[in-house]
């Protein structure tokens, strides 16, 4: 099964690597923004939003783009 896998990324072009690339990643922030969801309930959109930015450019460089969290625990 790993040997087929590969050999499906090998001929696949770039435009279609890229294509599953981007489908891979919408796929991990549905999932962080899931786990965010059950961790905050209680959060709003824009604040989940602001905490998957934490997680995806880390505290410091979220922070400097994007402010505070509100309602920091």
């Amino acid at each position: 099964m790993e040997a087929l896998q590969i050999q499906l990324w090998r001929q696949a072009s770039p435009t279609r690597k890229m294509q599953m690339l981007a489908q891979l990643n919408a796929s991990a922030r549905m999932l962080a923004l899931a786990g965010l969801r059950a961790q905050y309930p209680h959060s709003s959109e824009g604040e989940l939003r602001r905490r998957l930015a934490g997680l995806l450019l880390g505290e410091e460089l979220a922070r400097r783009v994007y402010g505070e969290l509100l309602d920091a625990k």
